[in-house]
């Protein structure tokens, strides 16, 4: 597993872990049931505060991108389902944000195709 922090980064440090992780995790470079450090363990590779790790730890399992199992330790979750909950977390937000801009329902989807076809290369 690799994880770079970048301190000149806007994003916190737990967040930049968090991404990293569930990045890696959808990529399959990190697959399924692959088990990750301890939380002191990474912590001290990355040179953070175990704390930071650890809320890090806590937002991947709650998006379900991770999974612990007590002592014996923390695992990729299931790629797909996290995905899946990922995809519509991020939708949620999407629409409330829109909505909240006052944009129509035609504008926002208009905005969501552009952003697709700037990603895929379409």
């Amino acid at each position: 597993m690799t994880l770079k922090i970048h301190i000149d980064d806007s994003a916190p440090p737990y967040e930049q872990v968090r991404a990293r992780i569930s990045e890696q995790a959808r990529s399959g470079a990190l697959p399924v049931g692959y088990r990750l450090p301890t939380v002191r363990g990474l912590a001290e590779t990355l040179g953070l505060a175990a704390n930071t790790v650890a809320k890090a730890y806590r937002a991947l399992e709650a998006d379900g991108v991770i999974e612990t199992r007590g002592r014996n330790g923390t695992f990729v979750a299931a790629a797909g389902s996290a995905a899946e909950r990922e995809t519509a977390s991020a939708a949620q937000a999407y629409a409330e944000r829109v909505r909240r801009l006052g944009l129509s329902e035609e504008a926002a989807l208009a905005a969501v195709r552009d952003a697709l076809r700037a990603a895929y290369g379409g």
